[in-house]
């Protein structure tokens, strides 16, 4: 299991005369709450009706009985986990985890006492599933030593038991001892004399199932929070108010059809009257995002902008490869240079974005500044005013102002975002093969090729190992395990790549030489189109070369692909051949993602066709060469 991650405060409280969660130690009722230790970061999201019969599917296949009955608020803490893995709260209690096994591809439920009490106790365990009953006088030992339940102790095992199955250990009145893994078969159980049956994970003193009233709703959970909320919310305006006062530039607010963004969206309409609101599409969105932008267009009344993608994501997976956790360049590609670009041709100055980033998302967030500047959208400056909120604090928000949320939350998803991002868990990819069979489809198709191209199996695709560039200690024991290869049998195509061929030595006349290839042609004339040698130096072309002057230092460009370079100084030549790698790159590999022109301050650079070209009026001094995402990522 990962490792947890304190990101912010654990506000999880619960209200037991109201039945509701709070995230506070005061209810609005006016009663002390009690805290509920849940796994950090704690980052708390009410369930949907989905999650919830997900939660009684999954119980009742390993149990043959709910977990949840009607009635009850139920909230979810995302855990850490190799891929998945929610922790379930009920009546104040965490009842059980819901945990997404890679192997199998299957979700499973594991139980802790309080949850077992609900599945067990008072019902008759022969129409139940996945139970051990042992004798009375081996119960102080698991109780006070924490010990194993040892085969001679079993008295009576469901024989469906398998081994490593979740399984609940009962005394013999029926009242839950321990919850564990199984260490053998039911029938072993029973049969064998020696060995261990079960290792507890939850082991406890018998106790009667702690039920409250049922019948509460997430207005109740409003209410009871509507101190808190009225702090938090105030806050947020004060923020809102004083960035945008203190910056003289045109404010937006970045949507992206996810909760976060809505919550700014809606605390930023109830701050200021003069605003827009910006849409990255980054061709990968699910269509209940983009219906969900039109709603909320309409609904805030404001002026939209979009920065569109298009099918850059599809025209550039055959230059990048299918993106990783590690390297992610679509993210860049199909949602910042865009966005960017947007910024270039709409705002004189950039613009200030409020956003909706989180400390309780990720470790890089909880460090972040409030006030940012991106540095791949370098003409935008970014603004969290809920940078200390929770999930919970932002769903009890949506649902007290009934602001239109994206309807794909209440269809198993916890967050929005490209339906295809590595990012995203194993569980969620599953997901998307019952929610957009198409989708899962198109991705599917993508990546078989790819791996069938590189020599790699289709489990490599099964089991998402394509997410990965250094692959988890978990999924490397996996892939030994099944027998899937993680090295490509086919190389890689080289997109350019280029070698210094004989290093950098002296020249007879003085100074220093190096000569370079690409080893293959190069198309003189698109690099003159693209102009991608200006932010370089001067430039001069003759039929078949290009020179470029850097400082007192030059080097040309052949169409053989052959590069030669000059100069005084060891250390500035080879800054030299660098950039010259990178711009021949850029002007025959060029995505037309717009990254480059959030980076430059003297409007010299358009995009036309697709493509980037940099004008004559560029000043020389590099800023868009190593933000490109062919440089950064290939």
């Amino acid at each position: 299991m990962s490792r947890p991650a304190y990101l912010g405060k654990m506000l999880l409280h619960w209200c037991e005369a109201c039945n509701v969660p709070v995230l506070g130690k005061r209810c609005g009722c006016g009663k002390n709450t009690k805290k509920v230790e849940v796994t950090p970061p704690g980052d708390i999201r009410p369930a949907f009706d989905y999650d919830i019969k997900r939660i009684n599917s999954v119980s009742e296949k390993q149990f043959n009985a709910p977990l949840i009955s009607e009635g009850h608020l139920v909230v979810l803490n995302k855990a850490p986990y190799e891929d998945r893995m929610d922790e379930i709260i009920v009546d104040g209690e965490v009842l059980a985890s819901l945990r997404f096994e890679i192997e199998s591809c299957e979700w499973v439920l594991l139980p802790r006492l309080e949850g077992a009490r609900r599945l067990f106790q008072g019902r008759d365990i022969k129409g139940l599933k996945k139970w051990v009953v042992i004798e009375q006088e081996i119960v102080p030992f698991i109780l006070k030593k924490g010990a194993s339940v040892l085969a001679p102790g079993v008295l009576d095992a469901d024989p469906e038991i398998r081994k490593e199955d979740e399984v609940v250990v009962l005394n013999p009145a029926g009242e839950v001892i321990c919850c564990g893994r199984a260490r053998m078969a039911g029938k072993e159980m029973c049969e064998e004399k020696r060995g261990n049956a079960v290792k507890p994970r939850w082991s406890g003193e018998p106790k009667p199932q702690k039920i409250n009233s049922a019948g509460q709703s997430w207005e109740d959970a409003v209410k009871a929070n509507e101190k808190i909320l009225d702090t938090m919310i105030e806050n947020s305006h004060t923020f809102i108010k004083n960035v945008a006062e203190s910056m003289n530039m045109t404010v937006s607010v970045s949507y992206s059809g996810g909760k976060d963004s809505l919550a700014v969206l809606q605390l930023v309409d109830e701050t200021l009257d003069d605003y827009e609101i910006m849409f990255a599409d980054t061709g990968l969105e699910f269509p209940e995002t983009l219906e969900n932008v039109k709603k909320v267009t309409e609904y805030y009344g404001k002026e939209l902008r979009t920065a569109s993608a298009g099918n850059s994501f599809w025209d550039s997976i055959n230059v990048f490869g299918p993106p990783t956790m590690d390297t992610r360049w679509c993210c860049k590609i199909c949602k910042l240079g865009p966005i960017a670009r947007l910024i270039d041709e709409n705002y004189d100055g950039g613009c200030l974005s409020f956003i909706g980033q989180r400390q309780y998302e990720s470790h890089a967030r909880s460090i972040s500044k409030k006030v940012w500047k991106n540095p791949w959208v370098g003409n935008q400056v970014g603004a969290s005013p809920i940078q200390e909120w929770t999930a919970l604090h932002i769903w009890l928000y949506l649902f007290r102002t009934k602001a239109p949320y994206n309807p794909a939350y209440e269809k198993g998803y916890d967050r929005m975002g490209c339906w295809l991002c590595p990012s995203s868990s194993l569980a969620d990819f599953l997901q998307l093969k019952e929610s957009h069979p198409e989708l899962a489809n198109k991705l599917n198709s993508h990546l078989l090729d790819y791996a069938e191209r590189m020599g790699l199996s289709p489990e490599w695709v099964k089991y998402g190992l394509w997410r990965y560039k250094r692959y988890p200690r978990v999924l490397q024991e996996l892939a030994e395990k099944k027998g899937i290869s993680l090295i490509p049998s086919q190389e890689a195509p080289k997109e350019l790549h280029f070698e210094v061929a004989t290093g950098y030595r002296p020249c007879k006349a003085g100074g220093m030489s190096a000569d370079g290839s690409f080893g293959q042609a190069i198309d003189i004339e698109t690099l003159e189109e693209s102009g991608m040698l200006n932010p370089i130096g001067n430039v001069s072309f003759i039929e078949g070369a290009a020179s470029v002057a850097f400082g007192e230092s030059r080097a040309q460009v052949f169409a053989s692909g052959n590069v030669n370079g000059r100069s005084e100084n060891e250390k500035v030549l080879k800054k030299l051949m660098r950039m010259v790698e990178f711009s021949v790159r850029r002007a025959l590999l060029c995505q037309g993602c717009g990254i480059c022109m959030g980076h430059c301050e003297h409007n010299a650079i358009e995009i036309k066709e697709k493509r980037v070209r940099i004008r004559e009026n560029c000043i020389h001094c590099g800023a868009c060469i190593e933000v490109c995402p062919l440089i950064k990522f290939i």
